[in-house]
């Protein structure tokens, strides 16, 4: 008889190396997010411009669109951990370079765009060979939904913390000083790193093959398996219309005469109901039934975004904001969890690449799109447009549910998701 997998999401904390790599990113985590909220109050004080706004956070996300698929194919041919290393070392460079730009008095909004062109490089080699480094550290297949949801928790705890403390050293000590806690939080992560050990050579090292001909094998391959193909397409659509209320805060808080510190306040809101959305996530013992978790959390997230139009004070706000978060991080959340369980280990850097360009790469276009709209029609418009964008998304995705359930049964079947194909036509029929 098959034990059944614990719903405990802590049973990944077994493993030494993913343990020790928690702890690092958990601190690396805090000072990043408390640099994002100072660099868009920076951003908005030197411009008081929401596209100079949009063109500051897009420059840190667009090169991912060019960058992160080649990314993939070297997290596949190469060490991934020394690859990790190597991207946490340039990130703290990169801060220390921001903290000595704004602590003398000397940067400049091209600084800044310059600065966030060069994170956003480190950011498409990061974050999809990190993702598969991760996978890499658990050993059991049941434990997936968990370590997933645990560093979906580990994001959001930050998310909660960060923006909160900077609100609060913005006020106090001014933006430099966020810049370079965040360089010296590097120095958790980077240590952690150098104690974790492991066979993380990917098992397609040592391939003759072109990285053009390693890339068009990965992208053929997410597009013909089903799960995979359907996760990319929602979030690369999806996040272009859905996530420029976020890059856009700033603007918001400024027409209802808050400060820093209602920006840290309103951004923890989110990774609030962003934790609370993984404490959810990390009690699923499988991928089974994500499908409608994501059907039903793009429509929550949808209507809760016509709410944030009309939230026209601090404490409307915050309630919508807890949704808003809870929302997206059960869609990216369910997304991800899927992906991860089915994709062959020798493509995971390339398909994660893909995954992470699919959000990363359209959002700052949709910013751009946002800003533009709100600096001619107002916020709240703009808000109302995206709203509008994402219960349209969203209801085209769930009319083709029926149709991924079933090319996917024999993808699930194939890896071992389930025994038998009769039990998953059981467990993927539609609610009545």
């Amino acid at each position: 008889m098959t034990t059944a997998p614990s719903t405990n999401p802590f049973r990944v904390f077994s493993n030494r190396e993913y343990s020790l790599y928690f702890g690092g990113q958990l601190i690396s985590q805090v000072g990043t997010w408390m640099q994002q909220i100072a660099l868009s109050w920076l951003t908005y004080k030197l411009t008081n411009s929401a596209v100079l706004l949009a063109v500051v956070g897009v420059s840190s996300q667009l090169p991912s669109l060019l960058i992160m698929p080649f990314a993939g194919v070297m997290g596949d041919r190469f060490n991934r951990h020394r690859i990790v290393v190597l991207t946490q070392v340039s990130a703290m460079i990169q801060a220390a370079l921001l903290a000595y730009l704004t602590i003398t008095h000397q940067v400049a909004v091209w600084h800044l765009i310059g600065l966030g062109i060069m994170m956003g490089v480190i950011t498409a080699f990061d974050m999809p060979v990190r993702s598969a480094f991760v996978i890499n550290m658990v050993k059991k297949k049941e434990d997936l939904p968990a370590a997933i949801a645990m560093n979906s928790s580990l994001m959001n705890v930050s998310r909660l913390l960060g923006p909160a403390v900077a609100g609060f050293v913005v006020a106090a000590l001014g933006e430099g000083m966020c810049f370079l806690i965040n360089a010296l939080s590097y120095v958790a992560v980077i240590a952690a790193l150098m104690f974790i050990h492991g066979d993380f050579e990917p098992k397609g090292k040592g391939s003759n093959r072109g990285v053009l001909s390693e890339l068009k094998e990965g992208v053929a391959y997410a597009m013909k398996t089903t799960p995979i193909r359907a996760v990319i397409l929602l979030m690369a659509i999806f996040g272009f219309g859905g996530m420029s209320y976020a890059m856009l805060m700033p603007v918001f808080v400024k027409q209802i005469g808050g400060n820093a510190n209602t920006l840290g306040y309103l951004s923890s809101a989110s990774a609030f109901g962003s934790v609370l959305g993984t404490a959810v996530l990390a009690t699923r013992k499988s991928v089974i039934g994500m499908g409608r978790w994501i059907v039903a959390s793009s429509f929550v997230y949808s209507i809760a975004l016509f709410a944030f139009a009309f939230a026209t004070s601090f404490w409307l706000a915050l309630p919508v904001l807890v949704i808003l978060g809870a929302a997206m991080m059960l869609q990216m959340g369910c997304c991800n969890t899927i992906l991860q369980s089915v994709v062959e280990e020798d493509k995971r850097g390339r398909v994660m690449s893909l995954f992470t360009m699919a959000f990363m790469g359209t959002v700052p276009l949709g910013t751009l799109v946002g800003a533009t709209i709100a600096n001619h029609f107002g916020f709240q418009c703009m808000i109302l447009v995206c709203a509008t964008y994402c219960l349209v998304v969203a209801t085209v995705f769930a009319s083709h549910m029926p149709r991924f359930r079933r090319e996917s049964k024999s993808v699930y079947v194939e890896r071992g998701l389930l025994e038998a194909q009769e039990e998953l036509d059981v467990i993927t029929k539609p609610a009545a």
